[in-house]
């Protein structure tokens, strides 16, 4: 990934570019943190730091891999049950391998949507009829989100004792 940020240019790149900078941001939020910190619950929900990157690697892989690629579930870089919708980390996951995982799924995505066009169009269960335009926005979206939540739970534990 480019650390060159776009500010202008063709659509394409323009999105691609917001979208890494958001994979990267969110990584960002747990990079350096301790095992026990990464997987330290300050709200009632299971969202960690860890946690949120575990989510988002289930999120490349349902919108990408599943929906877009018409991949079966077995086929699909490290998916499980716990993919649809949780934020469940294993025991025996590090924070290492979690953020391999997601920036694995990351790749894999850019393959995928390299394959299509923003105007091309899936129906999805549950979405309906959605672009791949759509798909990369709401990615961006998602692990903007993600990386608030990440950027608050970080503040916390540095100032946390």
């Amino acid at each position: 990934m480019s650390t060159d940020r776009i500010t202008n240019g063709a659509e394409r790149a323009l999105i691609e570019d917001m979208l890494d900078r958001n994979r990267e941001a969110l990584i960002e939020t747990a990079r350096g943190l301790s095992e026990a910190d990464a997987r330290r619950r300050l709200v009632a929900s299971l969202t960690t730091p860890i946690s949120l990157i575990k989510h988002a690697a289930a999120a490349e892989r349902i919108w990408f891999q599943r929906f877009w690629a018409g991949l079966d579930e077995s086929e699909c870089d490290g998916y499980s049950a716990r993919d649809e919708g949780t934020f469940a980390v294993a025991d025996d996951e590090s924070l290492a391998d979690v953020i391999v995982e997601f920036e694995r799924a990351s790749q894999r995505s850019r393959a995928i949507a390299a394959r299509f066009d923003l105007d091309d169009t899936k129906d999805i269960p549950r979405e309906g009829t959605i672009s791949m335009r759509f798909t990369l926005l709401a990615m961006i979206e998602e692990f903007a989100r993600h990386a608030g939540h990440g950027d608050i739970l970080r503040e916390q534990l540095i100032s946390t004792p």
